[in-house]
């Protein structure tokens, strides 16, 4: 099922798996998210609706460049050094600490936007050097959580 969503005036088109799964998966640009709904809560959406073809031809644009793993970030930096928030939300749980050493694919945080909880996993393995959030903080996409040491 495809929805539209809006946040602070951006559109996203987001394409929702099996409702009945869990993790639900949701792919928001190209770029997959588990979702974990709270449970005993009915979950609304509104389907998409295409806009009318455009009765002009619009002029060619360039293919985009593929998506990273991890949206990029606004401030700069080595980005492979960062994890960032995908999405605007609010951080539920911190999983690591400081100076941890994780894996890829490890869960570090959980992020909810919108009443639904999206695992923000490691991107590569390594070491966990500063954790920017803190379990109640709002936080803007982009954003950095966390940076690797190495």
């Amino acid at each position: 099922m495809k929805i539209r969503v809006q946040i602070k005036e951006q559109n996203f088109i987001v394409e929702v798996g099996d409702l009945q799964d869990r993790p639900i998966t949701a792919i928001v640009d190209g770029e997959v998210f588990e979702v974990w709904p709270d449970e005993g809560k009915a979950v609304a959406a509104t389907p998409v609706v295409e806009a009318p073809a455009p009765k002009a031809a619009p002029a060619p644009t360039p293919a985009p460049a593929p998506k990273p793993a991890i949206a990029p970030v606004g401030n700069g930096g080595d980005k492979s050094k960062q994890v960032v928030a995908p999405i605007p939300g609010t951080i539920l749980v911190v999983s690591v600490k400081e100076g941890q050493d994780v894996t890829f694919g490890q869960e570090l945080c959980t992020l909810e936007a919108m009443k639904m909880k999206s695992a923000i996993r490691a991107n590569r393995a390594g070491k966990i050097a500063v954790i920017r959030v803190a379990a109640g903080d709002k936080v803007s996409q982009n954003q950095t959580l966390m940076d690797y040491a190495d």
